[in-house]
């Protein structure tokens, strides 16, 4: 099984957000909407509904009236394919490989691909400067911009929000705490400030450890779980702690696939 968490640049027009949660519905895990970022990220089970989703989007949203506080290349920003359960790396290699080829093609949007050849990251800072999409035109899209379509491992994406502080404080602290297993960014969202991180080896560094990471250096107001996370990464946190750093079991994937399944059934 593959899950896709395909990130669309829009969070503010909740009008939108449902309609596309609507196409894809039999097989969504989970919507989370911020609109202080005008981002959505979509949970999804196979490699159907990540297309139905995209093409959508590209329909009805415009890169160039976007604002927001989160980083983006285009409507469709990051569609990352993780592998679950019996599925493999290079199933979810492969699944990204045709979806890139089907978003180059279908959408005549360029395709950024990122996982074993490039980061996230590295594409962001590059992209169009001295980085040329691996597949797709040369240029953005006029009104779709570029897609980061990747395969990587399950991480967990979190933001930890913070008390009396500024912008300037929270870039520091994000520099401070960033590692191998932890990318992290300072932003101002709306009026307060948050360090909005990937997690990117759970099990070195999950919620708990972020969020003290954070802790160390400024009062902390609070934690939020952007999407889900696997069963195992909720059992590495004391229940003590599961309200404070925004996880319970219905934050997680297997909660969510038997959930899906029920209603399916």
């Amino acid at each position: 099984m593959l899950e896709c968490v395909v990130n669309i640049s829009e969070g503010r027009d909740r009008r939108i957000v449902d309609e596309l949660a609507t196409t894809v519905a039999d097989d969504l895990l989970d919507v989370h909407t911020d609109a202080h970022h005008n981002r959505s990220v979509f949970t999804l089970i196979g490699e159907e509904a990540p297309r139905t989703l995209a093409q959508r989007a590209v329909e009805l949203l415009d890169i160039t009236r976007h604002e927001g506080a989160h980083p983006r290349l285009g409507i469709v920003d990051v569609v990352p394919f993780v592998p679950l359960g019996d599925s493999s790396w290079d199933d979810a290699l492969s699944a990204r490989d045709r979806f890139a080829s089907w978003g180059s093609s279908e959408l005549s949007i360029p395709v950024f691909l990122y996982g074993t050849e490039k980061t996230l990251p590295d594409i962001r800072k590059r992209a169009f400067v001295d980085l040329s999409p691996d597949m797709g035109p040369l240029a953005p899209h006029q009104r779709a911009g570029a897609m980061c379509v990747g395969v990587r491992s399950v991480l967990v994406a979190y933001n930890v929000w913070l008390r009396d502080s500024d912008v300037a404080t929270v870039r520091r602290i994000a520099a401070v705490i960033r590692k191998p297993s932890l990318r992290a960014l300072g932003l101002q969202v709306g009026d307060r400030v948050q360090v909005s991180m990937n997690l990117i080896e759970p099990t070195v560094t999950g919620p708990l450890q972020a969020f003290e990471a954070v802790r160390e250096h400024a009062s902390v107001e609070g934690a939020e779980l952007v999407g889900l996370i696997p069963q195992w990464v909720l059992d590495a946190i004391p229940q003590t702690r599961w309200e404070e750093l925004d996880v319970s079991p219905a934050t997680t994937i297997e909660f969510r696939l038997a959930e899906r399944a029920r209603r399916l059934s």
